[in-house]
């Protein structure tokens, strides 16, 4: 899906018809439709789509090789990198979404991270149909089935897939994928002790 995407952004016309913020730049083949907003700050590198009712920013950075579905909803310092973010999804503040798919509806809490490179430089392996298969990308982030809710301070690994209606908690690290239906919570333990004085 990454490729097809980048196929079809370098061969579409693209047009800017958006509400563009005084502040914000776009640079190289942008699209932004005309009921799209993009806020005093953001800087949009080409070929890139954003679709109708989406609002990017204030001080975002996406990166060449996305595309935005309609009413998507970036928040502030956010960067997004040659990924496919579906309709209605919400990536809050403060988020890093690299070489990723995000289904429908989906809502990234403030702070999630999905990593995308390897430590090693290796190639990204992911599970399909239970086995383990190389990708051949040396940069992948993760594939989230629509409705999936993420909360502050996420971590995918990369080449990571979560299933359809999903919860992942906060400051959670997810390593593999999870099925749909599922809900991820880290397990701690805090203690609270009097302060000396």
């Amino acid at each position: 899906m990454l490729d097809a995407n980048n196929w079809a952004l370098k061969r579409m016309e693209h047009q800017v018809l958006g509400t563009i913020e005084q502040g914000a730049h776009l640079t190289g083949p942008v699209s932004v439709t005309e009921s799209a907003r993009i806020r005093s700050g953001a800087y949009i590198e080409g070929p890139c789509f954003i679709d109708e009712e989406c609002d990017i920013g204030p001080n975002c950075y996406i990166r060449a090789g996305t595309s935005l579905g309609r009413k998507v909803r970036v928040g502030n310092a956010c960067e997004i990198k040659n990924s496919i973010i579906m309709d209605y999804a919400h990536v809050g503040h403060l988020s890093y979404v690299g070489d990723s798919i995000l289904g429908e509806h989906c809502n990234l809490g403030a702070g999630t991270v999905t990593a995308n490179y390897r430590l090693d430089g290796g190639a990204i392996k992911m599970m399909v149909k239970d086995q383990l298969v190389d990708t051949g990308r040396r940069k992948l982030g993760v594939v989230l089935g629509d409705n999936v809710k993420t909360g502050i301070k996420s971590l995918f690994m990369p080449g990571v897939k979560v299933g359809v209606n999903s919860w992942v908690g906060p400051n959670l690290m997810v390593e593999r994928d999870l099925p749909a239906n599922s809900v991820a919570f880290l397990k701690q333990n805090c203690e609270i002790k009097e302060k000396k004085t």
